[in-house]
């Protein structure tokens, strides 16, 4: 769905608050914390701090305010005081956020600690892969540059992009069309218009790209047991390009650099 200009103005703002949460979280010492503890950390933060809802507590009737996916975790991973952050994990936090009417989802990998040097390419790889599908959008061009554009970069590093799951468009609702598929060819898909909304958000695992969800529901994993990394923004095509809704402080260069 097409955003106005006075709709667009309202997402940035919930963009521009979901940013502020990871920028918190950047300062966290993540070792040692339980996943719990950082759910609670986050919706202390956009409840208390920002006046803001956090969007994804309650939909679909998931209880918490993120999903924590950690190391063999693709997506949907659930807070649990028992699971507690080590050293050399990699963990997503993927978070969503609700200011006056709108919503804005994005989600960032962290290393936690001293991570290996095969998890700290994974994880440089899935943000290069997230940033060459946003530098497609603009005007004119299809979903399907976008998907091509990730899972070119994806497959070029030797990683392979689950295809279980997608981006979405966004707006006053959390999953709106078009999907934004995470692999495609040129020229396929939606054609991008001015004022569409929508996040990127490719998930990139070390072995195969098949995934099986566990007996919670949500908890999605990789078959082979190998590493998964994720990042996400919510993106609104503009006039000439691209506005990356929910960059966070120090992203600005990634926004215009080739990966």
């Amino acid at each position: 769905m097409v955003k106005s200009p006075d709709e667009l103005a309202l997402m940035r703002i919930s963009g521009r608050m979901l940013a502020s949460v990871f920028e918190m979280l950047d300062g966290l010492e993540l070792v040692g914390l339980s996943t719990l503890a950082v759910n609670d950390l986050v919706e202390r933060f956009i409840t208390v701090d920002l006046a803001a809802r956090p969007a994804s507590k309650g939909q679909y009737g998931f209880a918490y305010v993120l999903n924590c996916s950690i190391n063999h975790v693709v997506c949907h991973g659930v807070p649990d005081s028992a699971v507690i952050l080590s050293d050399g994990d990699i963990v997503n936090f993927d978070i969503t956020l609700e200011k006056n009417g709108f919503i804005a989802d994005s989600s960032k990998t962290y290393l936690v600690g001293d991570a290996s040097p095969a998890a700290r390419r994974l994880v440089r790889v899935a943000q290069e892969a997230m940033w060459r599908g946003i530098r497609e959008v603009r005007p004119g061009k299809h979903i399907g540059d976008i998907g091509y554009a990730i899972e070119r970069h994806a497959k070029k590093n030797g990683y392979a992009v689950v295809r279980d799951y997608c981006g979405h468009g966004i707006g006053r609702e959390m999953h709106e069309e078009p999907q934004v598929l995470n692999y495609g060819r040129p020229g396929t898909g939606t054609r991008l218009r001015e004022g569409m909304v929508f996040t990127i958000e490719p998930m990139i695992n070390q072995g195969t790209r098949k995934v099986t969800t566990e007996d919670d529901g949500w908890t999605v994993v990789t078959d082979d047991g190998k590493l998964s990394a994720q990042f996400e923004h919510t993106v609104a095509v503009t006039q000439t390009g691209v506005d990356v809704l929910t960059l966070r402080r120090g992203e600005s260069g990634l926004a215009g650099r080739r990966a």
